[in-house]
């Protein structure tokens, strides 16, 4: 009862006119910049972050609720119009979504976008409002032991099961780390790695990694080796913006079956969505294989359905990782920890005490973005398209230039500017080279809190680093990491198999 009363007070802080305005500024602005060719929901949230330090944190983390889902929907747009998804977890959705689209299909495929985005969401957000306090409160059991072992959980999935070259994967993680421990050290006061400069003692500013990693990076990355592709044809949705009810018949099942698949992913630090959203579409591609005839292949709406239902559920679920453990599943949750960092709030049992208001206002912004997405979404799909028309260099001008004003206006420091410049010309090689970004962000997240804990935990065992595997919590953990890694390394094997017989015949 207590967290229906909750809920309700953090509605009636959400519901009022000014954190209405600014969801609904969210959810366009997340959509725009996810329909954007090369851009994406992490992107649109790391532009976004500098320029809401002006706002007070329920407002700021309001609109980014807005922008977070708006910009996956607007993934997916990307993927079902023109084939190129804006993020990894659009990939699922493009196969059965861009077939739709080719056969004339593309305003129904948005439509399943945006119905499969709203179920997923909201069943995730639903279940959210009951799960966040039990996790908080189980994560109150967790001590420095505990902490260095979920980082390394995270650490570990993030670099070697989710990408697909563990050496790079690691590379990018490490590269992380090392930019976290630059600064001087806390606990003994010894700068560490800053070159005797002034400008590098307090360290390098995550928002300045995020942005120059996932935008700068980008951009340098599209004019230096993108210029001269040739856009690919945009498909234009027209038709009815709806489903009638033998779609809506077909595609119900899919999306619980998504969202099913969903949930879990959102509590496990694998990266994010591309994982629930592969499985959700090999589900029913394998449901699909018994029906005669199978329609996967020629656009078959439950290809679309499920893998859209299953990453906005492990979305919505991540939000629940991310305020009750401070546990970042992929990049974008990453960007959204620093942003609680800026305002002096750290994510995990204690927020639920010191900030109730704002974590139950944001609790229920969810549920009113999924509801304004739907509204913004389903009708105005073409419209959103027609984004795509701005020309490349104007709109990736405008990019640099909104880095470079947001790090100057949250810092005021020129040396900030050239650091923006390096971290993206480094982002740059990262991309061109095919190195995964997610766990280098995630590296620089969640180094400091593996740093700590690793510290705390040997100083209370007077140097005995066999408390880092002693009890349940840890050894859970580290079961779960062996069952993870072992489960990649054998998916890995049978892919490689797989291919060799195709070589061979």
């Amino acid at each position: 009862m207590d967290t229906l009363q909750l809920l309700a007070e953090g509605f009636a802080a959400a519901l009022t006119p000014q954190n209405l305005l600014w969801v609904f500024i969210g959810c366009l602005l997340g959509t725009a910049v996810g329909v954007l060719p090369g851009l994406g929901s992490s992107m649109a949230v790391a532009l976004l972050l500098p320029i809401t330090f002006s706002l007070e944190p329920t407002a700021a983390f309001i609109m980014f609720a807005g922008v977070y889902f708006g910009g996956l929907f607007g993934d997916s747009t990307m993927g079902i119009l023109m084939n190129t998804p804006g993020q990894a977890s659009a990939i699922a959705s493009t196969f059965e979504g861009h077939k739709m689209a080719l056969n004339g299909r593309a305003a129904q495929a948005l439509a399943t976008a945006a119905i499969g985005a709203f179920i997923g969401g909201i069943v995730a957000c639903s279940l959210l409002v009951f799960v966040a306090p039990a996790l908080a409160e189980f994560s109150s059991k967790f001590g420095p032991a505990e902490f260095f072992a979920l980082a390394v959980v995270a650490f570990a999935v993030t670099s070697s099961v989710v990408t697909d070259n563990v050496v790079k994967g690691l590379t990018s993680l490490f590269l992380g780390l090392g930019i976290a421990v630059i600064g001087v050290d806390g606990v003994s006061g010894a700068p560490r790695f800053t070159m005797d400069s002034p400008y590098l003692f307090d360290g390098v500013s995550l928002i300045t990694v995020t942005v120059a990693i996932l935008a700068l990076g980008e951009v340098i990355y599209v004019a230096g080796l993108e210029r001269h592709v040739i856009d690919k044809s945009l498909i234009k949705p027209t038709g009815r913006p709806w489903l009638s009810r033998k779609e809506l018949a077909e595609a119900t099942p899919a999306w619980l079956r998504g969202t099913a698949i969903g949930l879990p992913f959102g509590v496990i630090p694998a990266g994010g969505a591309e994982i629930p959203t592969f499985l959700a579409y090999g589900l029913e591609k394998r449901l699909d294989a018994k029906r005669k005839p199978p329609r996967f292949g020629s656009g078959a709406i439950r290809g679309l359905a499920a893998p859209e239902a299953a990453g906005n559920a492990t979305t919505g679920m991540a939000m629940g990782a991310l305020l009750a453990l401070g546990l970042p599943i992929s990049a974008t949750a990453a960007i959204m920890l620093a942003a609680f960092r800026q305002y002096g709030l750290q994510p995990g049992p204690l927020l639920f005490e010191r900030a109730p208001d704002l974590v139950w206002s944001l609790l229920a912004s969810f549920f009113v973005a999924m509801v304004v997405l739907l509204i913004l979404n389903l009708p105005f799909a073409s419209l959103w398209a027609k984004l795509l028309l701005i020309p490349r260099p104007f709109l990736y001008a405008g990019i640099t230039v909104f880095c470079g004003l947001g790090i100057y206006a949250t810092s005021g420091s020129t040396f900030d500017l050239m650091l923006l410049l390096g971290i993206g010309i480094v982002g740059f090689l990262m991309r061109a080279l095919e190195y995964p970004l997610a766990p280098l962000i995630i590296g620089m997240v969640l180094g400091p809190l593996a740093e700590t804990s690793l510290r705390d935990a040997a100083m209370s065992a007077n140097g005995d680093f066999t408390v880092l595997f002693q009890g349940p919590i840890v050894i859970t953990l580290y079961l779960v990491l062996l069952l993870v890694l072992s489960l990649g390394v054998r998916n890995r094997a049978v892919a490689k198999k797989r291919e060799k017989s195709l070589v061979t015949q």
